[in-house]
């Protein structure tokens, strides 16, 4: 879930969805077959990332998926 609080711009909004698709897939394996929602606690401030489809935007965004998904599925593995 990308609210609009979190990310103004339709644009980054999908920009995020797409880096949280690209990144569950690679740790699809490790999951459980299951729905898995993912939101986002804090906004994306239009100042530090002035382009919705900016590097640095999809870079910030993969990195905290990242540790994201690992931690989960670091969970499943000691279940």
């Amino acid at each position: 879930m990308v609210p609009k609080r979190w990310a103004r711009r339709a644009v980054t909004r999908n920009t995020i969805k797409r880096q949280i698709y690209t990144v569950s897939q690679r740790f699809g394996d490790r999951l459980p077959l299951a729905a898995h929602v993912v939101r986002l606690r804090t906004g994306f401030d239009r100042k530090q990332f002035i382009s919705a489809t900016s590097e640095q935007l999809k870079l910030a965004v993969r990195l905290e998926l990242e540790q994201l998904f690992e931690r989960a599925s670091r969970k499943e593995e000691m279940a």
